[in-house]
């Protein structure tokens, strides 16, 4: 890696020297630059990532894109252990908690159309919220997981606003809102925020018919057990689709990342808002990061916005660098519970170490450049 990035850096600064013009064919330096930069990623992509999958026997697809094009792929193993039936490029996986971050852009749709305000309380919309315990959470705090809510129905871990605690009940509650106010079913709304940013493979737990779904197991490639009743068991009152219902592929997670992060799904000020640092997150896996409105952010660089989700069986994490308009996207199917969390992840952390730190090169080269 480090000869790699010595010979880029070396590459780079010759052709940002000033140089007299050929007389005869005149040199574009940066396109000669872009796409050597562009070669290089493509190598240490695979170079790293190749070996990572390989250590680790990853089951899944994950997938690196600079816009639209496709800086690295791989799909490995089975969507179906029995039958052994290969994962390909249209295999859709449940994403967990990545679901949560289209939730957040549905509620501020709603505010866009003037039904609602981040800084109203969830007691003007709901009943279950007209209590004294509950009677101040504001949607912000819903949004950011600064609501003090564990399970809907028991006592505040805290004073709302005051800290924070990672509550699946208060992005499910986020989905009652929207149905309230806009008068349509979660699955309507995310279906027509799917159609908007281009996702014609995703659906939800609750209404998926379609065949190429990865079933998920617990185990490892020795020994695996189905999850029982999968997709629909994401509707259940433990999961909850709002909260980490959603089924998506690598293909529709990129043109979500686009879409979403291009401007084309939220305004501008919008889009701000979600973005925004509103608290700050201690994750098991992850360590310390901002939170904003259902996205995760790094603290210092390189700027990142992700969220990791697991649902039993099924690890994921969806990643967008904005400086270089980069998606990284890994989606699994198998986790091997017994050993926790930590080496369920193990795979994801380490390439996110790998994006990361190309990352960081990438945007001194440009700076340099």
């Amino acid at each position: 890696m480090i000869k790699n990035l010595v010979f880029l850096s070396f590459f780079c600064f010759l052709f940002s020297c000033t140089t007299e013009a050929p007389k005869v064919r005149p040199v574009n330096k940066k396109e000669i630059i872009d796409s050597t930069i562009t070669a290089f990623q493509k190598t240490l992509l695979e170079q790293q990532i190749d070996s990572t999958l390989k250590e680790y026997h990853f089951n899944g697809s994950i997938a690196v894109f600079k816009d639209s094009l496709p800086l690295y792929r791989r799909e490995n193993g089975y969507s179906d252990f029995k039958r052994k039936t290969k994962i390909d490029s249209n295999t859709i996986f449940a994403i967990g908690s990545v679901s949560k971050q289209f939730t957040a852009a549905m509620i501020l749709l709603q505010m866009e159309q003037g039904k609602l305000n981040v800084t109203d309380k969830a007691s003007k919309y709901l009943k279950e919220f007209q209590i004294k315990e509950y009677e101040n959470i504001t949607i912000h705090q819903l949004l950011n997981h600064t609501s003090g809510l564990n399970m809907l129905g028991g006592k505040l871990m805290f004073k709302s606003g005051s800290d924070f605690f990672y509550s699946n009940d208060g992005f499910n509650t986020l989905g009652k809102i929207v149905e309230k106010v806009s008068g349509k079913s979660y699955d309507d709304n995310v279906m027509e925020l799917f159609k908007k940013a281009g996702m014609i493979h995703s659906s939800t737990g609750d209404i998926f018919k379609g065949t190429n779904f990865a079933s998920a197991y617990l185990g490892n490639e020795n020994e695996v057990h189905e999850v029982p009743d999968m997709p629909k068991r994401l509707g259940s009152k433990d999961i909850g689709i709002p909260a980490g219902g959603i089924l998506s592929t690598i293909e529709d997670l990129h043109h979500w990342n686009n879409a979403l992060y291009g401007g084309k799904i939220l305004k501008p000020e919008t889009l701000k808002l979600f973005m925004a640092q509103s608290a700050e997150r201690h994750h098991a896996i992850f360590g310390k990061m901002g939170y904003a409105y259902g996205i995760m952010l790094n603290i210092g660089k390189p700027n990142a916005y992700f969220h990791s989700g697991y649902v039993k069986g099924s690890p994921s994490l969806n990643i967008y660098y904005p400086e270089t308009r980069t998606s990284v996207i890994i989606l699994s199917n198998i986790a091997d519970e017994e050993k926790g969390k930590s080496a369920t992840f193990k795979t994801h952390k380490e390439v996110k170490k790998i994006t990361d730190n190309l990352e960081n090169t990438l945007i001194r080269l440009m700076k340099k450049n």
